[in-house]
């Protein structure tokens, strides 16, 4: 009897860009963080982490920019 293995179930995109939001706001139980490091497909969390940085990084300098004055 050969055990036939199979390709690991990765989670979806929008799965991933929610674990890399509650991974940002360090909110993030640790038990969900073991769940997920099985099934987190590495290429959609390097995605959702550049999509996050670049999201942090144009509202800090949206609030600079009205906070500033000219």
């Amino acid at each position: 009897m050969k055990q036939e293995s199979k390709p690991p179930q990765y989670a979806s995109f929008l799965y991933s860009l929610k674990a890399v939001f509650w991974s940002f706001t360090g909110l993030r139980r640790k038990s969900d963080f073991d769940s997920d490091s099985a099934k987190l497909n590495p290429v959609h969390i390097v995605i959702a982490g550049l999509i996050g940085v670049a999201l942090l990084v144009t509202v800090l300098i949206t609030i600079v920019k009205l906070v500033v004055p000219k």
